[in-house]
């Protein structure tokens, strides 16, 4: 097998299948014996978690709102030596920024990566309709990245037909179809998947939906169209400092588990120790720390327990209070507040270290990308920006007003966050390679305390 080799599993739009399509794959290819390595193209977190704690393959994002193409391709590359790459699109092929741009796209990320696709098409319901609906994509397919085609949620007697019309008519390889089972859906929370813990009999499923996909799609094909990408120039190795100087404890349970794999990796290649801690289990913050990181996830499904660990809501207020260092993003924000108010209307308190409530909204909330500089300097340095994403049905009363969020399209804009020298919080999710001196603050503070 070549070096690099990848594909992209990529669909006309939201709801096509091609989560449950790059699962089944990931975990027929693992059966083949070779090992994986899967991305996400964009910000979503859950579909790496499960790659990772599901299928057990290694798995980050790669999103080019957050870096631009040749950081994009270093990460790609940064420490993959997989026997095949699978990544995962995001909506639909071409729907980049603002849903009007191809920018940040799936077919950005492909063309960046010089990637083969193989896209992924709900045809339940379709007959010879089939056939000019996906030679809309090829014709847009200004690269003639398409090299194969997966015919989702239909029959194989169908397929038998409509196929050698496709090949003949559009020149495009039917690699094959996957049968609607309602038995393998993966249920959905919001726009993301629920979390891997939640699920019962995970892996079995993904195993029978990785037999029924070797059986209905021809993965030699997929190998060969991936061993066609050509060679990327290799990326910088990591390098990990082999003396920790900072001990950062970061929040890991199943209330606060969203976090960039290369968020991680950035703040340990400036010398911190993560030390996870669960604010649902544990009493206290581990000791001797320097700082706190509380990421995203799913506090208000656990506001009850969360709420009743006073012990922990009390260590956390302190540390914050003597002035420990401290980055706290959406579910972390939300924890921080005096209280998070349910759907039903009844008030949790919290750490308390926010004057202000999380209320559930009717609708997500300042939904999507955005970019941050601040008011007055003082994480960041003068003149910098960071990046990231927002996805959240709460909103709290105490926002913040220290940076300045700006859309990508439009001009759309208002303030966020509560920033210091010594701590940022906010609902946005933060793509550190979009201004690693945010990483490199955070821990020159940390290593002060």
């Amino acid at each position: 097998m070549s070096q690099h080799q990848r594909v992209v599993i990529a669909a006309p739009g939201s709801g096509n299948g091609k989560t449950m399509i790059t699962c089944a794959l990931i975990r027929a290819l693992q059966k083949e014996g070779l090992s994986v390595r899967s991305f996400k193209c964009g910000p979503d977190y859950i579909d790496p978690m499960f790659h990772r704690e599901v299928l057990g393959v290694p798995a980050r994002n790669l999103d080019l709102f957050f870096t631009d193409e040749e950081k994009t391709r270093q990460l790609f590359l940064l420490e993959n030596n997989a026997d095949i790459s699978v990544i995962e699109g995001v909506m639909g092929l071409y729907d980049g920024l603002g849903g009007v741009s191809d920018e940040a796209s799936t077919y950005h990320l492909a063309r960046t990566l010089q990637a083969p696709i193989v896209l992924v098409v709900d045809a339940h319901g379709m007959g010879r309709s089939v056939i000019p609906y996906i030679k809309g994509f090829l014709d847009y397919d200004s690269e003639k990245l398409i090299r194969g085609v997966i015919l989702n949620k239909t029959t194989k007697s169908w397929v038998s037909m409509i196929a050698p019309l496709i090949e003949k008519e559009l020149g495009i390889a039917v690699l094959g179809f996957f049968p609607k089972q309602e038995g393998l859906v993966i249920e959905s929370r919001h726009l993301g998947l629920t979390m891997p813990g939640e699920q019962e009999q995970l892996l079995s499923r993904i195993d029978e939906a990785a037999t029924v996909l070797a059986e209905s799609v021809k993965l030699s094909e997929i190998l060969r169209i991936s061993e066609a990408a050509p060679l990327l120039q290799q990326g910088i190795p990591m390098t990990v400092p082999q003396i920790k100087e900072v001990r950062i404890a970061i929040a890991k349970d199943e209330a606060f588990c969203f976090y960039y794999e290369d968020n991680l990796r950035l703040l340990k290649e400036a010398g911190a120790e993560l030390i996870p801690f669960s604010p649902l289990h544990d009493d206290a913050l581990p000791e001797s720390v320097q700082g706190i990181l509380l990421g995203g996830g799913y506090p208000e499904l656990y506001a009850k327990e969360l709420s009743e660990n006073e012990s922990m809501r009390t260590s956390i207020r302190r540390a914050l209070a003597s002035g420990m260092p401290s980055v706290a993003e959406c579910g972390g924000f939300m924890y921080l507040h005096e209280a998070i108010v349910d759907e039903a209307g009844k008030r949790y308190p919290m750490v308390g270290a926010i004057s202000g409530t999380c209320e559930k909204k009717e609708r997500l909330v300042r939904f999507g990308y955005a970019s941050f500089t601040e008011k007055q300097p003082a994480f960041l340095s003068p003149g910098s920006e960071i990046r990231g994403h927002e996805f959240h049905y709460f909103d709290s009363t105490q926002n913040g007003a220290d940076a300045v969020a700006k859309k990508p399209t439009g001009k759309r804009s208002w303030e966020a966050c509560h920033i210091g020298e010594n701590h940022w919080w906010g609902f946005p999710h933060l793509y550190y390679e979009s201004c690693p001196d945010f990483v490199t603050h955070f821990v020159d503070v940390c290593k002060m305390y």
